[in-house]
């Protein structure tokens, strides 16, 4: 057996423990890794502030922190207060919308009873069994969405996300300042050929992860100046702030916008208003068509990845992880692809 080495049994070694991490302790250190991940993407600013103005690494770092923060709270406070503007504008439009349903489903049963009325009994009665069970499994789906636990989890989870938010931000904020010395003891720790090896990885990395973002972020923002201009005609009180959720929810791979505007126009419908329906369904595939237009050359040009290596790879991560397994799968085979190019992993069998 001439693969059984000691370098073989290693990589094998190595490789279990990264699935191993992967699976139990990623999940849990998220606000350490989004810590981490930013401080690399801020690091730039850093840098410039640094040398632009002769400052020392930690005015550096507490300017752009300052600044990073003042960001993050102002996109925060105006998307809350949006929302809570908006649902109690929702709250004081329910009384219309469910005298809409209730009008709607007098005149589902009027039809009904109109379309049956020369039916044997046997049809009319399996229909109302079929419509009964329909209407059953619909109000089971609501209650199962609003109801005491789902509000309760909801609540008892806001303490748990401020925790991970003070977290990540203190985190950050180490990780932003000991970044250099974090650098230099990796590269102790490796031999020059090594040293050289996972230079060019990160240098790949780097190149792949922050070309991706931009990509991404570019593809959004047409999608945000579409959808504004869109829903400025289509339904002018909610265009802005339906276009930033849909700009954000964008970002969510496979999903993406349809996520918001197919529950949303398939209320319309069965609410009556087909015009504003079709409206949005036609915005939809619009959306849909730019994002599916565009997504080929951002994989292709900017992770090195074939769509379908990246689908493969986001599925299963997905299934592992959840929905941070969006990013890591294909940033797991991403980084297999660079150390396989540096040299550092040798693959070359046939059967």
């Amino acid at each position: 057996m001439k693969w059984l080495t000691k370098k073989t049994v290693t990589i094998t070694l190595v490789i279990a423990i990264l699935m191993l991490v992967s699976v139990y302790i990623l999940p849990v250190s998220i606000p350490l890794i989004i810590a981490l991940i930013t401080a690399i993407f801020l690091e730039p600013f850093v840098s410039f502030i640094h040398k632009k103005f002769k400052w020392q690494r930690k005015s550096a770092v507490i300017s752009v922190f300052i600044i990073f923060l003042l960001i993050v709270s102002s996109l925060l406070y105006w998307i809350v207060t949006q929302l809570i503007g908006q649902i109690i504008q929702f709250s004081k439009m329910v009384p219309d919308y469910t005298n809409s349903l209730s009008t709607m489903w007098d005149e589902v049963q009027e039809f009904f009873f109109r379309s049956t009325k020369d039916m044997p009994v046997e049809v009319v009665s399996s229909f109302e069994t079929e419509l009964a069970g329909f209407m059953d499994s619909i109000r089971t789906w609501v209650l199962s969405i609003i109801n005491y636990d789902t509000v309760t989890n909801l609540l008892t989870g806001i303490p748990s996300f401020l925790v991970s938010f003070i977290v990540f931000l203190i985190a950050l904020f180490l990780f932003m300042l000991d970044l250099p010395h974090l650098k230099i003891l990796l590269f102790k720790r490796l031999k020059d050929s090594t040293a050289e090896k996972v230079r060019f990885i990160f240098a790949r990395l780097n190149k792949v992860i922050f070309g991706f973002l931009k990509a991404q972020f570019l593809v959004s923002c047409i999608i945000f100046v579409v959808s504004l201009i869109s829903l400025a005609f289509i339904a002018p009180e909610y265009a802005l702030v339906m276009s930033v959720v849909i700009w954000l929810i964008d970002f969510i791979p496979i999903l993406g916008s349809i996520i918001v505007l197919t529950p949303w126009f398939a209320y319309e419908f069965i609410t009556g208003d087909v015009v504003l329906g079709t409206q949005l369904a036609i915005l939809a595939l619009v959306l849909l068509i730019i994002r599916r237009t565009v997504e080929p050359k951002v994989m292709g040009t900017q992770i090195g990845l074939s769509p379908l290596a990246t689908l493969i790879a986001m599925f299963i991560g997905l299934q592992l992880l959840g929905f941070l397994g969006f990013f890591i799968g294909p940033l797991i085979v991403i980084l297999f692809t660079s150390a396989r190019e540096a040299g550092m992993i040798k693959v070359d069998f046939r059967i």
